[in-house]
């Protein structure tokens, strides 16, 4: 859900989708390339993201990935499942014993 929310809102390369996600939360993720390109694979096979080699303004060759429609149907999706398991978590957390 993380990757598909972070290429919500634009086209990123790998290392700035980790990057983003580092940043959007405050260094609670750091999602690592071990964990990353396996995922952006996976979800590209699913085709909840497409991918487009091209340049850098360094010069340097990277994919950059966007989210696909049927991504951002997958996308609110999980945020419904999302929103109830924190509801879940939070009525027990909030149980007296």
């Amino acid at each position: 859900m993380l990757i598909l929310r972070t290429l919500e809102l634009r086209a990123l390369h790998g290392v700035g989708i980790s990057d983003r996600i580092q940043e959007v939360t405050k260094g609670a993720f750091a999602v690592g390339p071990g964990s990353l390109f396996p995922a952006l694979h996976r979800l590209e096979e699913k085709g909840w993201i497409k991918g487009a080699w091209g340049e850098l303004a360094t010069g340097r060759r990277a994919k950059s990935y966007s989210l696909t429609a049927s991504g951002r149907k997958q996308l609110a999706s999980e945020k419904v499942k999302w929103q109830a398991v924190t509801l879940a978590m939070s009525r027990v957390l909030a149980e007296e014993s």
